[in-house]
């Protein structure tokens, strides 16, 4: 199998950044794993790496879909192998990164998907339930299945729920098409929270919101933006006068937070994951570890 290596971690980590370092270093080239990025035009919102910081590492998987659009696990699971082998063929080394852990772990562990698009009046309905009803639909078809489910992650149950009601098995089966080395990232989480606190000022200092009416004026409907969940969620309900700048403010900074602590929950999952210290010379440890898993 050919190997791949996976720089996975929380939002505001300095993974994207860490990923840049190690391409440079190893004739790599950069394949995202999150689910924002994919799509045009959000890119302060997602967070989204930009042509400089790159610094002419090529990167994979921005960008790749116009908003509005659906995108499935399934869909992303195909480019990125398209990506990683195409990478391989040209003898320069994959690098799987991103913080969006189901997209990681499709990938990594070679989840058999099924393709197409949701049932619309299934998803409409789970849409309307809460995730105590959710949890209890799923429980009752799958009690082992609910019981690995976060029974608040909305969103998760949704898309359970949808495999329920459609007759799909809970977990996919998989096969493994890579060998792969997995690198968690890690910080002190009150430095992380200060980490998350200074990029979102920062991007909202570089117009974030205005990214959001630009968005809307395009065309693109207030229901993807909604879907896509904090930045986007919080500033068109902002923009809709339903919050206040402050009111605005607080519930994105806890919201993002808490999808930190999410995300190290779902990566502490993995027991094959690597930590790095990101106070510890990151680099010089990944790089390390990157040489053992080569050779």
């Amino acid at each position: 199998m050919e190997k791949l290596v996976v720089i996975a971690g929380t939002n505001a980590s300095g993974k994207s950044d860490l990923a840049v370092k190690i391409a440079k270093a190893t004739d790599g080239e950069v394949i995202s794993a999150d689910s924002r990025q994919v799509f045009k035009g959000l890119d302060l919102g997602s967070g989204k790496i930009s042509p400089a910081e790159m610094q002419g590492v090529p990167h994979h998987l921005i960008d790749v879909v116009e908003p509005d659009t659906y995108f499935s696990l399934a869909q992303y699971q195909r480019l990125a192998y398209a990506a990683i082998d195409d990478v391989c063929n040209r003898k320069n080394r994959p690098l799987l990164t991103g913080g969006t852990g189901l997209y990681i772990n499709a990938v990594v562990d070679g989840y058999e998907l099924e393709p197409g698009e949701p049932v619309a009046d299934i998803r409409e309905r789970v849409e309307k339930m809460t995730c105590g009803e959710l949890f209890e639909l799923i429980k009752g078809s799958d009690p082992d299945g609910a019981g690995k489910l976060d029974p608040h992650n909305k969103r998760r149950l949704e898309r359970a729920a949808e495999k329920v009601l459609t007759g799909k098995k809970l977990e996919n089966s998989a096969h493994r098409r890579y060998e792969t080395l997995v690198l968690g990232v890690t910080w002190p989480r009150a430095e992380l929270y200060e980490r998350i606190e200074e990029r979102l000022k920062r991007r909202l200092n570089q117009n974030m919101i205005g990214e959001v009416e630009d968005l809307r004026a395009a065309g693109v409907s207030d229901d993807f933006l909604y879907r896509l969940g904090l930045e986007y969620r919080y500033i068109l309900l902002y923009l809709q006068g339903k919050l206040t700048y402050e009111q605005f403010y607080e519930e994105l900074f806890k919201e993002i937070r808490h999808l930190a602590k999410e995300q190290m929950t779902w990566f502490r999952k993995r027991k094959d994951m690597i930590w790095i210290d990101m106070k510890d010379d990151p680099l010089g440890k990944a790089l390390g570890h990157i040489e053992t898993f080569l050779n």
